[in-house]
């Protein structure tokens, strides 16, 4: 089933502003349905919870999408889908790939992020966090996005690759241009962007060639699991995946998160009252929130029959995390903020063997961070009208681009 809506209606800012609705009325409509010209061809969207961690688990649906022209044999791709596959198709990391290189990749790099070595950061991660207020508790306001939100989760991936993190700045330049850029048709200037980045990498692999640390760069050079070492292409992509991965989305939580905390303060008071219930608040502000909001592309790698719908081989299948996050036939009361909800397997993160690698690193950065920001700023408080703020109009991520704030 074709809908009519299009690519750019899931850009508008009252989408943004109110997925739930516009999503609930997808799911009522038709929970997988096709979308023509999206991502500059046709592809198929999933947005009931079934359907989506059904096809995230499901290893007919592959991230490769340098098998798109094979997967389509003799059908004719046009300039603009093979642009828009051009942007993409160059990488070979965790989140591009398949077994056996995605499960290769992912071990290579597995180790540093398990819950128990995550762990060992949080005394850095609360101390950066401290040192971030620190800067700012005497103005008596910020931009919660650019003073807070993004600084905290670029510092502890920079540290942990071992990248001066005076580039900081320079990566989040890179990151909003590229994401800004996803839907862009300007190839020129998307291309510029990830130029100089992929050229910011290569001298980082070069310097630590020569002068290698105990980071996780140094470790990735030095990598050899089963004799097996990473390609240049490999090495490259995967410190691309890393820290673009390793801070927008958690930019994302607590930007987004103490959005939603504002608009039910009732929540945010309880939660300053029982700092014990910080775990649980995470992970309701990711599922309410759902800082991912369409997971990558996949590809159908056979024909697939989905709800009397046959998914052709090499179609093109989004899934819509936060469309799956507020089902009601998987959560009660899903467009309302519960910060004690029990029954929570959210989709923020994914499922299946690509279900995000830093979900530990992610959920305690906004632990730290909730939990400081409202012992710290008792008052805290929007410095704007809700209708004031702006978010990126990009399809992947719900992301706003401030959040003004006093205390």
């Amino acid at each position: 089933m074709t809908t009519q809506i299009t690519f750019n209606d899931m850009l508008t800012q009252e989408v943004k502003r109110h997925p739930h609705a516009f999503f609930a009325r997808l799911r009522q409509q038709k929970p997988l349905f096709f979308v023509d010209n999206f991502f500059g061809t046709g592809a198929w969207i999933a947005t009931d919870y079934a359907d989506v961690t059904a096809i995230l688990k499901d290893p007919r649906f592959i991230k490769d999408l340098q098998k798109t022209t094979e997967m389509k044999g003799n059908q004719e791709i046009s300039g603009e889908t093979a642009a828009r596959l051009k942007k993409f198709a160059w990488r070979r990391d965790m989140l591009t790939t398949d077994p056996p290189d995605h499960t290769r990749l992912r071990h290579l790099v597995s180790k540093v992020f398990t819950p128990r070595m995550i762990e060992q950061l949080r005394s850095r991660i609360q101390q950066i966090t401290d040192e971030l207020l620190d800067a700012v508790k005497d103005q008596g306001h910020m931009d919660l996005v650019a003073d807070f939100a993004f600084p905290l989760p670029i510092t502890v991936i920079s540290e942990m690759l071992g990248i001066p993190v005076a580039d900081r700045q320079q990566f989040r330049t890179w990151t909003q241009a590229l994401i800004n850029m996803e839907e862009s048709k300007n190839d020129e200037a998307y291309g510029g962007a990830m130029e100089a980045f992929i050229a910011y990498i290569k001298n980082l692999l070069a310097e630590k060639r020569l002068h290698p640390g105990e980071d996780l760069v140094s470790g990735l050079i030095q990598a050899e699991e089963s004799g097996d070492k990473l390609n240049e292409t490999e090495l490259i992509s995967m410190i691309f995946l890393l820290i673009v991965a390793g801070h927008e989305t958690t930019v994302n939580l607590i930007g987004n998160g103490m959005l939603a905390l504002f608009e039910y303060p009732e929540q945010m008071n309880l939660l300053r009252n029982d700092p014990s219930l910080l775990p649980s608040a995470v992970e309701e502000l990711l599922r309410y929130t759902s800082p991912v909001t369409l997971s990558s592309p996949r590809l159908a790698s056979e024909d697939i029959l989905i709800h009397d719908q046959l998914i052709h081989k090499g179609e093109m299948v989004f899934v819509v995390l936060v469309s799956a996050n507020s089902d009601p036939q998987q959560f009660t009361d899903p467009e309302l903020l519960d910060i004690t909800r029990q029954e929570n397997q959210h989709v923020a993160f994914g499922k299946g063997i690509h279900f995000c690698l830093g979900a530990p690193l992610a959920r305690l950065e906004g632990q730290v961070a909730f939990g400081a920001l409202l012992q710290r700023f008792p008052d805290l408080r929007m410095n704007c009208e809700p209708e004031q703020l702006r978010w990126t109009p990009t399809f992947s991520l719900r992301s706003l681009n401030s959040l003004p704030v006093a205390f």
